[in-house]
């Protein structure tokens, strides 16, 4: 089996509606190579601040060409969160094809600001935790830079763990040069944990 059949089977069970700890309800949904008009207007709707760290620029067209190309080849898996046709958040997990780091993946997630404490971080926390765990991935990574205090106690909160931390490894849009630090979970048992209350 191929893995865009891998993918293919995992995401059977999509698109879900969620319901909001305010009852908006939202779809979720996978990406796909049509999406780039969407999850452009969604990137340049964001601060400043939500794009200083982020490893690539989606507010630029190359960058998300890049992500939907690897949507479509499987090495990537997005679940989109949508209000009628806009995005409004989504949750990522990429995984290499190499031999041997096929077993583990790097998750993201981004909301829109009007969006949070909401629970919607909750929910694609979880769901995203589904897929990588249906794929067969055994070791999930985040990253994120020690400025990023909110989302190391977030991920901490559900178990992860401090991994490394690279010194000046990162630049950021401004040009400044930070720290990225990377934590990690191994992923059987993760999935009960995501039950609980998750304010991203």
């Amino acid at each position: 089996m191929s893995r865009t059949d891998d993918v293919a089977a995992v995401l059977t069970s999509y698109p879900q509606n969620i319901t909001l700890d305010d009852d908006t309800v939202l779809t979720l949904r996978p990406a796909t190579p049509d999406d780039k008009e969407a999850i452009l207007a969604f990137a340049k709707g964001l601060d400043e601040n939500d794009l200083l760290f982020l490893r690539v620029d989606i507010t630029k067209a190359t960058a998300v060409n890049n992500w939907l190309k690897n949507v479509k080849s499987g090495n990537t898996v997005s679940l989109l969160a949508m209000d009628g046709d806009q995005v409004v958040g989504y949750a990522t997990v990429d995984t290499n094809p190499a031999y041997w780091t096929r077993r583990v993946g790097e998750i993201r997630i981004n909301i829109a600001a009007a969006l949070r404490s909401k629970g919607l971080g909750r929910h694609l926390t979880s769901k995203i935790f589904d897929v990588a765990r249906d794929l067969g991935l055994k070791k999930i990574i985040a990253h994120m830079t020690p400025d990023q205090a909110g989302a190391q106690a977030a991920f901490q909160r559900l178990g992860f763990q401090p991994e490394a931390l690279l010194a000046d490894y990162i630049e950021d849009r401004a040009g400044n040069v930070h720290d990225l630090a990377i934590m990690s979970y191994e992923i059987e048992g993760l999935t009960s944990q995501v039950d609980e209350p998750l304010r991203l």
